[in-house]
């Protein structure tokens, strides 16, 4: 039988994923897929979405998919209620994101971009979450892993609001696992730094330590399946970045500064 039924401290037969239509979101659901598996995958891109079903279904996974955006909370609400009335969702996978940042010309990335950002990354998962959360403590179990980054560690000076959505999905998810993993909840928070990814390419600059796409959705699968609270890869880059987080504002400032970049906005 698949890991992912019988691994963890529960069994894992209903996954939900956001942002599943390519790059990380895609992947962790491709890792999920299997018989007796039933995923809902949710993404804007139809194209990619439909790609994605269709590679899961392949593999033996019983597959529903819905096209909206995560910032769109009653209609995320309305889907995750009735794909719960037709089996319990026993994990959530808060993938969905986008980036912004500095554009290429220099100039800051304005309000909309910063705006939007924190709509999609933080309170996208938020929208993702609270609609199961009541069901989830209500049975006693549940998963929900949140793809946060490293950005969020330290404030970086080109991407400003990625950097702020990231941070406060750092802190959602401890505060969950902290107030609601003695009731059966188990939260995940990932902290990955670069991987391979469209939305990495649109950061001009260096990609230290950047990782195949798939090594980071097999690292999540695992913290999933086992509960893990934390997941950071790769840690030096993590760790690196908490510690500048410690140093005197201005000593921190200046190192961070070393590393500037550019985002190229995505087509």
């Amino acid at each position: 039988m698949n890991e992912a039924l019988t691994s963890g401290r529960a069994a894992i037969r209903h996954a939900v994923v956001t942002g599943a239509s390519r790059g990380l979101g895609a992947a962790i659901a491709r890792r999920l897929a299997a018989p007796g598996m039933r995923l809902g995958l949710l993404a804007r891109g139809e194209a990619g979405l439909a790609e994605t079903a269709a590679a899961c279904r392949a593999q033996g996974a019983l597959v529903e998919t819905a096209r909206l955006d995560v910032r769109d909370a009653p209609a995320l609400a309305a889907q995750l209620l009735a794909w719960d009335g037709e089996a319990p969702i026993d994990a959530a996978v808060a993938n969905a994101g986008i980036n912004g940042g500095t554009r290429p010309d220099g100039t800051p990335e304005g309000h909309a971009v910063a705006s939007a950002q924190i709509a999609v990354n933080l309170l996208g998962a938020v929208n993702l979450v609270e609609p199961l959360l009541p069901l989830m403590l209500a049975r006693r179990r549940g998963a929900i892993a949140l793809v946060g980054s490293v950005a969020g560690f330290r404030g970086l000076p080109d991407s400003p609001a990625y950097s702020a959505s990231k941070a406060g999905l750092w802190a959602y998810g401890e505060a969950l696992r902290a107030a609601h993993g003695p009731a059966g909840l188990r939260v995940t928070v990932l902290a990955p730094g670069f991987f391979t990814s469209a939305m990495s390419a649109t950061f001009l600059g260096a990609h230290p330590f950047e990782l195949p796409v798939e090594a980071v959705a097999t690292r999540l699968h695992r913290a999933l399946l086992r509960g893990e609270g934390r997941a950071v890869l790769p840690w030096p880059m993590g760790a690196g970045l908490r510690a500048l987080a410690l140093l005197p504002a201005p000593v921190s400032d200046w190192m961070v500064r070393r590393f500037r970049f550019r985002v190229q906005p995505e087509d």
